[in-house]
């Protein structure tokens, strides 16, 4: 059993850029086990929020911590980057390898996996997405929803506890949503995603905030599977 109670603990957050505070004192508890929707307008917060999570971005002020240790400085987020699993809003930033084998074998590779089990996964990895035969196929010549599946076998490539998914359905179609929905629906993982697809979030997640404002709000008890938007 983990020894922590909370995944990840936000107390009192606040970043702003130029003069503007795009999260505002924002509290945000996650055990293990949640699927949370995070919705809201552009603008509102939700993608650096959790880009605060990952360390991606410094706040000016409160407290992170995330399974059980406070995170402050670069070096203590290293352990929180193999552990959570990152998706970018764009498939261009997560994908930068000639090749889906190299793309998907550098976080096992990163992680100290020997070549041969860094293969291993990833054949293992896109059997699981029903990616077969990807691995020698060039990453600029895929489809959108190619390179979206593909960015998602990259952070699951690395086995982790926790994702955090942002606007994973975004440009891709109807098949390739109802895959990641499969995946997600199928794993045991913790999550959050961000997204403006209501049936998505209805379909994956057991609880929904929204950010206004750089706030959290959280709706009633009797809507939590519902998406305020």
């Amino acid at each position: 059993m983990n020894g922590y109670r909370l995944m990840i603990d936000l107390k009192n957050i606040r970043f702003r850029y130029n003069s503007r505070y795009i999260v505002d004192d924002v509290d945000l508890e996650v055990r293990p086990g949640d699927r949370i929707g995070l919705t809201g307008s552009n603008g509102s917060g939700k993608t650096t929020l959790c880009h605060i999570i990952m360390g991606l971005l410094t706040p000016e002020s409160g407290d992170v911590t995330i399974f059980g240790k406070p995170r402050k400085s670069d070096s203590d987020f290293t352990e929180v980057r193999s552990r959570i699993g990152f998706l970018f809003q764009d498939s261009d930033d997560q994908l930068f390898c000639p090749t889906v084998l190299e793309d998907v074998a550098f976080g096992p590779l990163n992680q100290g996996r020997s070549p041969q089990e860094a293969r291993a996964i990833v054949k293992q990895t896109l059997e699981r997405l029903k990616l077969n035969g990807f691995e020698e196929r060039l990453t600029y010549q895929l489809s959108g929803g190619e390179k979206r599946l593909i960015s998602l076998a990259t952070i699951l490539a690395m086995q982790p506890e926790a994702l955090i998914l942002d606007e994973p359905t975004t440009g891709v179609d109807e098949e390739t949503t109802e895959r990641i929905t499969q995946i997600l629906n199928s794993s045991d993982l913790t999550y959050i995603v961000i997204s403006h697809d209501r049936e998505f979030l209805e379909k994956t997640t057991n609880k929904t905030l929204r950010m206004k404002h750089g706030k959290i709000e959280s709706p009633p008890l009797e809507a939590q599977t519902m998406v305020l938007v």
